[in-house]
């Protein structure tokens, strides 16, 4: 008995040991058991990610003491190439954490973003900052000439070498010091700047409760503003900063003073208040020209155009000025019209105000085109354009999608794909994230949980995701996009498959991680075929009456295609005159944000204007984001895109030789080799302006 009960307990507590052993498992620090090691998004929590982030930090610190230990002369493989590999663990973390921190955040993980801070940029600095270790990569770097390398590891050889110069590795030990702090300060302000943008959007909620002041509302837009309401607990409708739920309620609306008050909290986000954002711009862009100076740049744009494909601040500067003197009087004349056409129907005001531009276009556009966007939306249920958008890809490049329910996602909305190539080879998991919540910050987007990669002999096919804000299901009625919307989800798809159909060694090269003034020609191209009548007929139906769209309204959305092209070309290039205005300073203005950006468009804006909005205040583009003195490339891409869409309208939108080029010359290649080379290799030529004014039908101003 006394042996039996023995047996027992050491049974028990062998148990018990295994299940602590797997309760205690961080599923973002072991391999995942999922199929192509997917992610484990249904057993990662939150208290996983500190753990998580600590232990790769030291196995990444390990790493690249591993590298500068090593006694062996310095060459491109045990330097180069093994600092490529160091810190893996540390990049899918990220990869994970940061990700979600976008689409899928909480109050808790913000607060472990905060605490994550100085412990990423102190490992960040741990290489970059480490001479021991920049001394042997500048020892490879000064005998590449005599080195055998091919393309694609000259391209890392050189962007290992500039990223060490461009991180200070050439600064004396005490400015050294002096550039961590303020590479610390920034993430710091660029966190809170985030914080502060995602608060003030959710903070504000439009609840109305008198059915008279929906008039104008289609049905689709009130049952949102119903569904919204009863989502937050609200009687009657309810309306948020969400760009679904505020683009319609101010392009529909009959109320003026509803209207303006939407404008307003949409404008004024982050401006003033708990959340006020106006002294955090400044307080980003003194340090971001520190960081400029003491790294020898007189400007911030200096330093930020260095690697791209304009190469400076005057390439930059001139590139705007040719778009946007052209551009103006055309814009001022599309002003003009509307505004004519208001007061000749109705509007009784001396000007149109901002809150009111939105409806008297979308009157005038009816007008001009008979077209309501409102009559297009049935015909772009999302499911529909779901298979349309993943079937272009299928015509184009013979990709295979198949929607797998067996791999963890992080939000019940998501959809996962699995893509395979046509040989049925696999390419990468594609994850879908169409709805808005309160968790999600607003815009649409493309990331990637896995990079594309080829270690030890085995390739790594990347974990892709992209991320929409697109109007939610409401009752009896589905998702339904508009015209604008379907061309959004195209956008971020070309930017997928950037992502998808990446070819390379070294992940730092592979798909998207190229120029940022040509990360966005895959993307922007891909709008093209959402104009295109023998695309939209073969997947546009009623969603009720399975009707195919009537050619009538194909041709009157490729009537309408330029309608305010002017216009919303000066808008997107206010953008970059903006981020130019702020990253070419050396020092910081005396007036406030706001005062500062009025002034910086003040000859580049028509219509009337609200004093009290700023964009600067949310524009996390430029102040969070990547686009830092690159905003000008959404249109240096339309440049290219244009030029390149050019040879599709030549030979046919679905020409798979055409198709076959770019995805050999462009979305296979990614970063390496220079930009305007795999461009010229696909084209034949280099683009120019002109292009993209043809495009746009403004060819006559130049």
């Amino acid at each position: 008995m006394k042996n039996n009960l023995y047996k027992v307990m050491t049974v028990l507590t062998a148990a018990l040991a295994i299940f602590s052993s797997c309760k205690m498992e961080n599923p973002l620090l072991v391999e995942s058991r999922n199929p192509y090691g997917a992610p484990a998004f249904d057993k990662i929590k939150n208290e996983h990610y500190l753990p998580a982030f600590k232990e790769a930090i030291e196995r990444g610190k390990r790493e690249i003491d591993e590298i500068v230990a090593n006694p062996q002369e310095p060459t491109f493989e045990n330097t180069i190439e093994a600092l490529e590999y160091a810190g893996s663990d540390f990049g899918r973390i990220c990869g994970i954490f940061y990700n979600l921190m976008e689409c899928n955040t909480d109050d808790q993980m913000q607060q472990i973003a905060e605490e994550l801070n100085p412990l990423v940029t102190e490992f960040e600095m741990y290489s970059s900052l480490n001479p021991q270790l920049f001394e042997k990569v500048k020892a490879v770097w000064d005998s590449r000439d005599s080195l055998d390398l091919a393309q694609d590891q000259k391209q890392l050889l050189e962007k290992t070498y500039k990223g060490f110069v461009r991180s200070g590795a050439n600064l004396s030990e005490d400015d050294k010091k002096i550039y961590a702090g303020y590479v610390e300060e920034l993430s710091q302000i660029q966190l809170l700047f985030g914080k502060h943008a995602l608060a003030a959007a959710k903070a504000y909620t439009l609840n109305i409760t008198d059915e008279n002041d929906l008039a104008g509302l289609p049905d689709y837009v009130k049952e949102m503003g119903r569904s919204t309401a009863l989502e937050k607990g609200l009687e009657g409708w309810a309306f948020t900063l969400d760009y679904p739920s505020y683009s319609p309620f101010m392009k529909y609306s009959e109320n003026r003073e509803l209207k303006k008050q939407l404008y307003l909290a949409y404008g004024t986000k982050a401006v003033g208040g708990e959340n006020d954002n106006l002294e955090l711009c400044k307080q980003i862009v003194d340090l971001r020209i520190k960081i400029a100076n003491i790294l020898g740049y007189e400007k911030y744009s200096d330093y930020a155009l260095e690697n791209k494909m304009a190469g400076n601040t005057e390439t930059v500067l001139n590139f705007i000025d040719e778009l946007v003197y052209p551009t103006l009087p055309f814009a001022k004349a599309e002003v003009k019209a509307i505004s004519d056409y208001a007061k000749a129907n109705g509007f009784e005001g001396q000007e149109l105000e901002p809150w009111d531009f939105s409806y008297w276009s979308e009157k005038y556009q009816k007008a001009c085109y008979d077209l309501d966007e409102s009559a297009l939306k049935p015909y772009f249920e999302l499911g529909s354009c779901i298979d349309a958008v993943l079937g272009l890809a299928t015509r184009l490049y013979g990709l295979q999608f198949e929607e797998r329910t067996d791999i963890p996602k992080y939000h019940p909305d998501v959809k996962v794909f699995d893509v395979k190539d046509a040989d049925g080879s696999h390419l990468a998991l594609f994850y879908a994230d169409f709805f808005p919540r309160e968790s999600k910050r607003g815009g649409a987007w493309m990331t990637e949980f896995r990079e594309q990669c080829i270690r030890d002999g085995v390739e790594y096919r990347p974990f892709i995701s992209i991320v929409t804000n697109f109007t939610k299901p409401t009752g009896d009625t589905p998702s339904l996009l508009t015209h604008d919307e379907l061309t959004t989800f195209l956008h971020e798809f070309g930017h997928a498959l950037h992502g998808i159909m990446a070819r390379g060694r070294y992940k730092s090269l592979a798909g998207t991680n190229v120029a940022r003034d040509f990360v966005e020609l895959p993307s922007q191209i891909m709008e093209n075929w959402a104009f295109e009548k023998e695309y939209l007929s073969t997947f546009a139906r009623h969603y009720q009456s399975g009707e195919v769209i009537p050619d009538e309204l194909i041709d009157k959305i490729i009537a309408s295609k330029n309608y305010l092209a002017a216009y919303s070309q000066l808008r997107q290039l206010q953008f970059g005159i903006i981020d130019m205005a702020w990253h070419t300073l050396t020092e910081v203005p005396a007036e406030d944000a706001r005062t500062f950006e009025k002034n910086a468009i003040r000859d580049f804006t028509v219509g009337a204007t609200s004093p009290e909005t700023c964009t600067s205040a949310t524009f996390g583009h430029i102040f969070t984001g990547g686009y830092s003195a690159g905003y000008y490339s959404y249109k240096w891409a339309e440049v290219l895109e244009a030029d390149a869409f050019s040879l599709f309208e030549e030979k046919g939108i679905f020409n798979t030789e055409v198709s076959g080029a770019f995805r050999k010359e462009i979305l296979e290649k990614g970063g390496t080799e220079d930009a305007a080379v795999i461009y010229r290799n696909f084209r034949g030529h280099d683009p120019k302006p002109e292009a993209l004014m043809k495009k746009l039908g403004l060819w006559k101003a130049l």
